[in-house]
């Protein structure tokens, strides 16, 4: 009973969950990932449908390491993440980056993050 009450608690984190829509040779599907739980996956025909399996897919993760005597990761706390970094670059790369920028009629910040989007 312990074990269950263990795994509901981490169950209960904001672990965060990633679904891709993919279309390949198998065909079209919902692929799901939890960022913070290494090779935790599961698929689906729907977006609910996979969002379910990864539900699934958690809670065996986490038993198996809980049985095992493993530890379970923490979720990222996103909030220690601020939106802004300081880059060191060469003089002629920054200055073909402003001119890049000047010519699309944006900020060199918003052509930058164009670029680094891609």
């Amino acid at each position: 009973m312990e074990k269950q009450m263990n795994v509901k608690k981490y169950l209960e984190r904001p672990y965060h969950i990633v679904i891709q829509h993919i279309t390949d040779e198998s065909g079209s599907y919902y692929f799901a990932t939890v960022r913070e739980l290494d090779g935790c996956m599961s698929h689906g025909d729907t977006y609910a449908q996979a969002f379910e399996n990864i539900q699934d897919a958690m809670k065996g993760w986490i038993e198996t390491k809980l049985e095992n005597g493993f530890s379970v990761p923490d979720p990222i706390d996103d909030s220690r993440y601020s939106g802004k970094f300081i880059l060191r670059l060469p003089k002629s790369l920054h200055a073909q980056l402003a001119l890049q920028a000047e010519q699309e009629g944006v900020s060199l910040n918003q052509y930058a993050l164009y670029r680094l989007s891609k």
